[in-house]
């Protein structure tokens, strides 16, 4: 009961402030903070982003608003990212419930992939509060720590100026994407937030909404 009351309050503060309304499905997981993969055919962990993306469609609906986006969380985002066919299915599930939102996902992966075979509108996402191995793929991890908000920000600044980013093997990679995640869990992500906005803006990089974005 807790959780529904929050979720129509979190809408209402949302329009309020002009900000979109996404939805966040993940595993099952509420002790583990839907961090811990659950084991399930593709279907049925594709019924349960169902339950969930339908009940926040639902409450933006009844406010008279859409549903922007759709970011699978967690250990389900990761899942998704290595699995075609849990991607494809929720694809499906996407062209015919929101058509137009966007789903959020990393650059290259499966789920990158299906969005686009279907036409799906994508957000490829850089990940500033966490590692990269030599794929492209963030190093999954429960526990980062209390990161540097400085070294933070100028690796922020740098992906978005240069496109690339330092690996855990020191590698440089190639990166594409148009929005930027870190974990509000995260041990000091206020002032993480706060040196990555200062940084972005002293170097003349636009913050924008979503909905402003042109991607293709």
């Amino acid at each position: 009961t807790v959780q529904r009351q929050r979720g129509d309050t979190t809408i209402v503060v949302a329009q309020e402030h002009g900000v979109g309304i996404g939805a966040h499905p993940g595993y099952r997981d509420l002790q583990g903070f839907g961090r811990r993969k659950i084991a399930g055919t593709a279907r049925e962990l594709v019924n349960d982003i169902v339950y969930q993306v339908g009940a926040i469609r639902e409450f933006a609906r009844r406010h008279g608003t859409s549903l922007q986006h759709v970011k699978p969380h967690g250990a389900l985002y990761m899942e998704m990212a290595v699995n075609r066919e849990l991607s494809q299915i929720f694809l499906q599930y996407m062209r015919t419930v929101a058509p137009t939102a966007f789903v959020f996902c990393m650059a290259g992966s499966e789920t990158d992939i299906a969005a686009r075979e279907v036409g799906q509108p994508v957000i490829r996402e850089f990940y500033a509060d966490r590692d990269y191995d030599d794929s492209g793929s963030i190093v999954f991890t429960r526990d980062a720590g209390r990161p540097d908000p400085a070294a933070i920000a100028r690796k922020v600044v740098r992906a978005c100026k240069e496109g690339r980013v330092r690996t855990v093997t020191r590698s440089d990679i190639e990166i594409a994407f148009e929005s930027i995640c870190f974990h509000s869990d995260t041990l000091g992500a206020l002032d993480i937030v706060r040196r990555m906005r200062e940084a972005l803006a002293a170097e003349g990089i636009r913050i924008a909404p979503v909905s402003q974005l042109k991607v293709g």
